[in-house]
């Protein structure tokens, strides 16, 4: 039991830890340093280099959401159910469903316009349809993410407060 607690609390934490450093540590400064030390093309290469460890995070986010999903039914088949189990299945399996549909339908198509715009899509004209959709995936995956980071702070909040009583 206490095996498959620690592989549900590692997964929750390193993807919980992979989204926040993401977000609050490497987005930042992977664009400040490239922009300031390349100007003319520093943000087109900080957005593709950022694009790359998102598309790669992505992996880790659906093996977390996996760890997690049966280790929390394998804790409530073998011993005493977990609280609240369905509703923190329900969390950790809508926490997976966003992950995949962000990494495999919403990055997709951001590739999908940098591609077929072959520059930064920010450069098009504001009323470009393109730049249009892109800024609007753009923010979409954001959101998902700062979603998925509620999400994972919810099941924390859970597992600390079991582990307390």
């Amino acid at each position: 039991m206490l095996a498959l607690r620690y592989a549900y609390v590692l997964a929750l934490v390193v993807w919980l830890g992979g989204m926040a450093a993401l977000g609050a540590i490497v987005a930042p400064a992977t664009f400040q340093v490239l922009q300031a030390s390349a100007p003319d093309i520093g943000r087109a290469l900080a957005g593709e280099l950022f694009g790359q460890i998102l598309a790669r995070f992505h992996y880790v986010a659906y093996a977390c959401g996996g760890i997690m999903l049966v280790s929390i039914t394998a804790i409530a088949i073998l011993g005493p159910r977990p609280r609240a189990f369905a509703l923190r299945l329900a969390v950790i399996a809508t926490m997976l469903l966003i992950a995949l549909y962000s990494g495999l339908i919403v990055l997709t198509t951001i590739d999908a316009i940098q591609l077929e715009v072959g520059r930064l899509p920010s450069l098009l004209p504001a009323d470009d349809v393109r730049r249009i959709r892109f800024d609007e995936l753009h923010r979409l995956s954001t959101r998902l993410m700062s979603v998925n980071i509620v999400g994972a702070l919810v099941l924390l909040f859970w597992e600390a407060r079991d582990d307390s009583r």
